[in-house]
């Protein structure tokens, strides 16, 4: 999970590398940095949009759904950092659909109430920033992570677009990581692929260790790790290696160089365009093996 060393790395680390750039950037979106322009998928598809509402054994979470406006294509679940539901994950997901995928991005917060994110100019390092953000991630743990994907995925399930006869995919950003690898041993004969982007609290020395449900799952995987996130824990990835390879489970197990914890969304001060799309076009390729 994201923990207060990490967010102070990726502040520190933009501050120091002067990152952003106008001409690469737009308006501010949430306090976690700017927004870019991400790259249209080749051969986009037209796709539609909607906000949806889904209810959970803990309420009603809120939640965007995008997939391409005709056929049926396989579902993914997408499972937000600690910034929660905001416009650069609808984008991403956006992004998704347009390569042919039906994806459900809920808000993980909605217990505390419908996605709210920080407003624009919010700093995580600002005390009242800080603490709404870890109250927020409080709430949840790993019952909670299971409680939720058996709520969404058989709402993905549901829907007209979703192919019944194609596998799911999952993909987890910063303490969304260790909510795939749950989902995925969760319903290990409907999710086919997971893909964590520098997951935290992935391996730890706790008996729900999301590593120890390697054994329960079917599912190729990726895991885009932060060079940051591995010279603070640099045993996790040979733990993660000797998981899937015990369940002889494909999982392609990365450090990516340079890159910061949280380098992924478009909005975050240590956004690196290069392996952001380096870890995306990797994910297109696990699903495009494995969402069949």
């Amino acid at each position: 999970m994201c923990d207060q060393d990490q967010v102070d790395d990726m502040l520190s680390y933009a501050r120091r590398q002067e990152i952003l750039s106008r001409r690469q950037f737009g308006a501010l979106s949430v306090g976690a940095g700017l927004v870019a322009m991400l790259p249209r998928a080749a051969n986009a598809v037209d796709v539609k949009e909607s906000e949806v509402e889904i209810k959970t054994p803990d309420g009603t979470a809120d939640a965007y759904f995008v997939h391409p406006t005709a056929g049926t294509h396989a579902g993914v679940l997408v499972w937000a950092d600690a910034f929660g539901l905001r416009p650069s994950f609808k984008q991403m997901a956006k992004r998704l659909a347009e390569s042919g995928y039906s994806v459900l991005v809920p808000n993980p917060f909605y217990r505390g109430g419908k996605a709210n994110p920080p407003p624009p100019g919010a700093n995580p390092a600002d005390p009242a920033v800080r603490a709404s953000m870890q109250a927020n991630m409080r709430a949840l743990n790993a019952d909670t992570h299971v409680t939720d994907a058996k709520a969404f995925i058989p709402w993905l399930d549901a829907q007209a677009s979703v192919s019944k006869t194609r596998k799911i995919g999952t993909t987890g950003y910063c303490m969304g990581g260790p909510m795939t690898m749950r989902t995925a041993a969760t319903f290990p004969n409907r999710i086919g692929a997971g893909a964590s982007f520098h997951g935290g609290g992935l391996v730890s020395d706790q008996p729900n260790s999301p590593h120890l449900l390697v054994p329960q799952m079917k599912a190729s995987y990726l895991f885009a790790i932060a060079e940051n996130d591995d010279m603070r824990q640099p045993d996790a990835k040979d733990k993660l290696r000797e998981a899937f390879a015990a369940a002889k489970l494909p999982a392609e197990i990365e450090v990516y160089a340079g890159a910061m914890h949280g380098w992924c969304p478009p909005d975050s001060q240590v956004y690196n365009q290069t392996q952001a799309e380096k870890a995306w076009s990797r994910m297109l390729e696990l699903f495009k093996k494995s969402l069949a």
